[in-house]
């Protein structure tokens, strides 16, 4: 029975082994086996690439822009998240809330 926890792998490691097999220099099997990765995954993440490919070298490709916004954006909020909750916790020590 399996414990419910599932693998994650970072998009370095995927790309890792994308590479690996369009290389061609092992077969799916022994990528499989050496990384510890269920075939079907492989072909899953091998399409998820493959279908990425027709506009990544368009001039209109603005992906890492929308990427890098999108994480300047988060940081900020989470500094945000930080402030006001240091600012609430203040409030409530001063009050006698806590």
């Amino acid at each position: 029975m399996r414990n419910g926890t599932r693998k994650h792998y970072s998009p370095e490691q995927k790309d890792q082994v994308v590479l690996e097999l369009l290389k061609e220099k092992q077969s799916l099997s022994q990528l499989a086996s050496e990384h510890g990765i269920h075939r079907s995954q492989i072909l899953r993440w091998k399409k998820q690439a493959l279908d990425s490919l027709p506009g990544v070298f368009s001039p209109n490709n603005r992906g890492h822009e929308v990427k890098m916004a999108y994480e300047r954006k988060m940081e900020a909020l989470y500094q945000e998240i930080g402030h006001l909750t240091t600012q609430l916790n203040w409030i409530k020590k001063k009050s006698g809330l806590s």
